[in-house]
């Protein structure tokens, strides 16, 4: 009989392990989840202020004709309707360079935007479009 109380004596100190097993991996599953989500608020609040910059510097850049005080006031308007704070903005002739932010959480990235005119092209020689050159 005593025999048989030792063989049981080990079993019961493994009794409920699995309890504390299956209690760290969902805490690890929910750090893992909520690291994920973190990650995801960044990259949305990151794309939400690039899209905010980059309308109001082509706002700013629509508007430089009237003097780059209206020029940084339609684009902090366009900012502002996209849920952002124009945290900087700089016209100098047609050309507009803006800095938007979004808060998104405890996220605020700050992204900058550039509008204007194209770049002048570089000459070179010039095709007829539909025509084989050779």
């Amino acid at each position: 009989m005593s025999r048989d109380r030792g063989r049981h004596r080990g079993r019961d100190r493994d009794r409920g392990s699995a309890t504390v097993w299956a209690t760290v991996v969902a805490a690890l599953l929910v750090a893992v989840f909520g690291g994920v989500l973190l990650l995801g608020q960044a990259v949305v609040a990151r794309h939400r202020a690039g899209a905010a910059a980059d309308l109001a510097a082509l706002a700013a850049a629509a508007t430089w004709a009237h003097g780059p005080e209206a020029a940084c006031a339609a684009a902090r308007r366009v900012a502002g309707a996209q849920g952002a704070v124009l945290a900087d903005c700089r016209v100098g002739g047609e050309v507009a360079e803006v800095r938007a932010a979004v808060r998104a959480g405890p996220f605020a990235p700050e992204v900058p935007a550039r509008a204007g005119p194209p770049e002048a092209a570089v000459p070179g020689p010039v095709r007829a479009p539909g025509r084989g050159g050779g």
